[in-house]
C-alpha cells in the first residue's frame, strides 16, 4: 500500500520543511509514502470563498485515483489517539487497498464535491493549526503509527 499526502500550497518555513523531510525519510522505513504539493492558486482575490474551494476541490480531486480511498483531515472528522490511529492504519492496509490518500486541505475547508468523494474524514484535534504545521503533526503521527504497529520505543519516549 502507498499513503499519499495532499496539501494546498507550499511550506514556506525552511525550519518546518527540514522537519517535515525527516520524518518524510523516517516514513520510508515502513511503508511507500509521497508527499505531493498542489501550486496555491493565483489571482484568488477576486475569487469568493466557494469558488476558492470549488477550484482547490477540482485540483485535490485531479489527483485521486479511481480505487484510492480518500481521507480528508478536516476539523469535523472523527478524533483517535495515537493507538487509535495505528489501528485505523492497519486495517487500511488489511483491506488490501493500494493508496491511501490524506488530504490538507486549504484555508476554506474542501468543497462539497471533495466530501461527496471522502470516505472518511479525521481531526487531528479540536484546535485550529497552521496548515504547513498540520504537515509536520500528520507525518510524524504517520511515522509514530507505525512505531506503534511494529512495538518499536518511539511512542513512549
Amino acid at each position: 500500500m502507498t499513503i499519499k499526502l495532499l496539501a494546498i500550497g507550499k511550506t514556506d518555513n525552511s525550519q518546518l520543511q527540514s522537519l517535515i523531510n525527516d520524518y518524510t525519510k523516517r516514513l520510508s522505513y515502513y511503508i511507500k509514502f509521497e508527499f505531493e504539493i498542489i501550486p496555491d492558486l493565483k489571482k484568488v482575490k477576486h475569487l469568493s470563498e466557494a469558488q476558492q474551494k470549488q477550484k482547490e476541490g477540482e485540483l485535490i480531486l485531479s489527483k485521486v485515483g479511481t480505487s484510492d480511498v480518500l481521507i480528508l483531515l478536516d476539523e469535523n472528522g472523527k478524533q483517535l489517539d495515537s493507538v487509535g490511529f495505528s489501528n485505523y492504519l492497519q486495517k487500511h492496509m488489511n483491506s488490501g487497498i493500494k493508496q491511501l490518500v490524506f488530504v490538507i486541505g486549504g484555508p476554506y475547508g474542501f468543497s462539497e464535491e471533495v466530501y461527496q468523494k471522502a470516505q472518511g474524514k479525521l481531526s487531528l484535534s479540536k484546535m485550529t493549526f497552521s496548515h504547513q504545521m498540520v504537515r509536520l503533526f500528520f507525518i510524524e503521527q504517520l511515522y509514530r503509527g507505525f512505531t506503534i504497529l511494529r512495538n518499536e520505543p518511539y511512542h513512549h519516549r
